[in-house]
């Protein structure tokens, strides 16, 4: 089966800077890889290089077989910042975004939100939800459009136990419909449960690759 995301020997260089140091990696389909590593250390890089919002300095990026630009339509990429206005409800934001994607068939907003566990009809703005509920609502903007390879930066962050354990087991439902996902966290304890492999990256370069004891599951 050819791989859904492909790397050989990818630098990225900021002037003199090397972020990452030539990464060879393949990415299968229907899997889950946890990206590990301390800040500075390469993980939102490489996310952004496979979602084609950077490209590298040397090496390739292949997605679907192609480069990432052509592959856009079937990545979906979660960033540490929300992408959502504020001052709307969630079901307010995503039928904007709904309405940016005229060429593709996406779910419906209400759906999108559900998928979440997220209330559809809740009239709150964005702005007043918790961290939990908007990291959730950013993953239905994302899930909005169906793509098959899932680019999550940080979806943890400064989440409560709770609401972390509820993004855990929306992870977990995705990977069982046969969602590729590629996740950068600093808690491996809460990610270890969806994962297939855990990925460090040390300084920019892969320190280790380990396929976890559920992988097979």
């Amino acid at each position: 089966m050819t791989p859904v995301v492909e790397l050989e020997s990818v630098s990225k260089l900021y002037g003199s800077f090397v972020a990452l140091r030539k990464i060879s990696l393949s990415i299968e389909q229907g899997r889950c890889y946890v990206l590990l590593g301390e800040n500075g250390a390469g993980k939102s890089t490489l996310l952004r290089l496979i979602a084609g919002l950077l490209r590298p300095t040397y090496g390739s990026v292949k997605v679907f077989g192609e480069k990432p630009a052509d592959a856009r339509d079937r990545i979906g990429y979660m960033s540490h910042a929300s992408m959502l206005y504020d001052e709307f409800s969630g079901a307010e934001n995503l039928r904007y975004f709904a309405g940016l994607y005229k060429e593709r068939e996406c779910m419906a907003p209400e759906a999108a939100l559900r998928s979440v566990g997220l209330d559809a009809s809740l009239a709150r703005p964005v702005g007043q939800y918790s961290q939990g509920m908007r990291q959730r609502a950013s993953l239905a903007r994302v899930l909005l459009a169906q793509p098959e390879l899932l680019l999550l930066d940080e979806p943890f962050s400064n989440m409560d136990a709770v609401s972390a354990q509820q993004m855990l087991d929306l992870l977990v439902q995705l990977r069982a419909q046969g969602k590729t996902i590629v996740l950068t966290t600093h808690q491996r304890e809460l990610a270890e449960p969806v994962a297939d492999f855990l990925l460090t990256l040390q300084a920019g370069s892969v320190a280790s690759l380990a396929e976890t004891a559920g992988a097979q599951r």
